[in-house]
C-alpha cells in the first residue's frame, strides 16, 4: 500500500505541489495524467526520494517520510524507502561503462550485498523476461532507445521493490512497442508489483491502469477508476484535457 497525505513541495516561493493526497492498493497501476507543468514529475521525485517533501506524509510499507524529520533520519527512511520502490527515469541513466548484465547486477550486490554469482542468475532470468537475454554482455550504446528502456526495467526490477515508478515511459517508442510495453507491465502487476506510471499518453494507459489521477497546477482535480475518468469523469478540466489527449 502506498498512501500520499497532503504532500507539498515548495521551490523558493514557489508552490509546485499544493496538498496531493492518494493512495495505491497493492497489485495495481495508477497512471498520472496532466500538462506539462502540472507537477507529475515532482511527485515521482518526492515518492522516491529525491526531493524532500516540504509538508504532508509518504508512506510506503513500513517507511514513512515526513517534512518534520532531520537530515539524518530523511535519509536514513529514503535509503530504505528505495528497497521497497524501484523507478525507471525517462532517459535511463544506464552506466555506459558497464554491460547490460553488470547494469542490472551492480545495485543489487553493492547495495542489498547479494552474492555476485546469484545476482547475475536473477539478472538473466529479468533479461529473459524483457526479451533480452542474447543482450547480457553487450552495452547500452550498442542498443536501440526501446532495449534500452527494458534493460532499465529488468535493473529495477532486481532490487525487488514492491512498487515501480515509470516517467513517461513511452517517450522513446514506436506504437508497436508501446503495446509490447503494455503487455510486458501487465505481465508484472500479475506477479505482485505495484505501479505508478507518470504518462501523458491516454492511449498507453487505456488497458493498464487501474486508476487514474488528472493533475493540473499542482493539485489533483480528479482520480478514479480508470474506466470513469477517460469515459465519464465529472470536472470539466478532465473531461477537456481526455478529450485533447486521445
Amino acid at each position: 500500500m502506498i498512501r500520499v497525505t497532503d504532500l507539498r513541495k515548495h521551490f523558493g516561493p514557489t508552490q509546485i505541489l499544493k496538498g496531493i493526497s492518494f493512495e495505491v492498493a497493492p497489485q495495481t497501476v495508477v497512471g498520472v495524467i496532466g500538462s506539462s507543468g502540472s507537477g507529475k514529475t515532482t511527485l515521482l521525485r518526492c515518492l522516491n526520494g529525491l526531493e524532500r517533501i516540504n509538508s504532508g506524509t509518504v508512506e510506503c510499507g513500513k517507511v514513512r517520510l515526513e517534512a518534520k524529520l532531520s537530515k539524518a533520519e530523511y535519509r536514513h527512511r529514503v535509503r530504505d524507502l528505495r528497497r521497497e520502490v524501484g523507478t525507471v527515469f525517462q532517459h535511463f541513466y544506464l552506466f555506459p561503462h558497464l554491460s547490460v548484465l553488470a547494469n542490472i547486477t551492480e545495485a543489487p550486490v553493492h547495495v542489498l550485498r547479494r552474492d555476485r554469482k546469484s545476482a547475475e542468475t536473477e539478472a538473466y532470468e529479468l533479461l529473459e523476461s524483457v526479451g533480452l537475454k542474447t543482450a547480457a554482455q553487450r552495452y547500452p550504446e550498442s542498443l536501440s532507445g526501446g532495449e534500452q528502456q527494458r534493460v532499465a526495467i529488468a535493473r529495477a526490477l532486481a532490487m525487488r521493490p514492491a512498487v515501480l515508478l515509470f516517467d513517461e515511459p513511452t517517450s522513446a517508442l514506436d506504437p508497436k512497442r508501446t503495446v509490447s510495453l503494455r503487455t510486458m507491465l501487465r505481465g508484472f502487476v500479475t506477479r505482485g508489483h505495484t505501479m505508478i506510471i507518470i504518462s501523458h499518453s491516454i492511449g498507453f494507459l487505456n488497458g493498464l491502469a487501474d486508476k487514474l489521477i488528472y493533475m493540473d497546477s499542482g493539485e489533483i482535480v480528479e482520480q478514479g477508476p480508470a474506466e470513469q475518468i477517460l469515459n465519464d469523469a465529472s470536472d470539466a478540466r478532465t473531461r477537456d484535457f481526455v478529450s485533447q489527449a486521445s
